[in-house]
């Protein structure tokens, strides 16, 4: 539950930060986050901390796996969700893929729009396997 929480509290920060422009760092420094989210904790601090430092290469993956969306006409909710897992998918390995999937696809339910979970899933999806093959070639090496 904790883990589920700093993902939620993640992604309002993120989303927080794509109206305001503000970064991540100065968000968390100057605690203008919505204060009934609490002390944002340190998992919740790895995953923003990621997403921004990665973020170049994280929305290149997004866009090169979601055919025909660019990450512009994305919703700021879905693509921020999509921004989350795709750093869990591909840096932190102690999380299953799945895990960061199934959380992903609950976000865009709760969060998204009517088709919002189902376009995550598929994004998500595709990259999931992509992950499983790469892994599986470089392991086999």
């Amino acid at each position: 539950m904790e883990r589920r929480k700093a993902r939620h509290q993640a992604l309002h920060i993120l989303y927080q930060r794509e109206i305001t422009g503000e970064d991540v760092g100065q968000i968390l420094g100057e605690r203008t986050y919505h204060a009934d989210d609490g002390e944002p904790s340190d998992f919740c601090r790895d995953l923003l901390l990621g997403v921004q430092s990665r973020q170049g290469t994280i929305d290149s993956t997004i866009e090169s796996i979601s055919e025909n969306w660019a990450l512009s006409r994305m919703p700021f909710v879905d693509r921020n969700i999509l921004r989350l897992a795709v750093y869990e998918i591909l840096h932190m390995e102690d999380i299953p893929d799945s895990v960061s999937i199934n959380e992903a696809v609950e976000m865009a339910k709760l969060y998204g729009g009517e088709d919002s979970s189902k376009f995550v899933n598929g994004v998500l999806g595709r990259l999931a396997e992509d992950h499983a093959q790469e892994s599986a070639e470089s392991g086999s090496d």
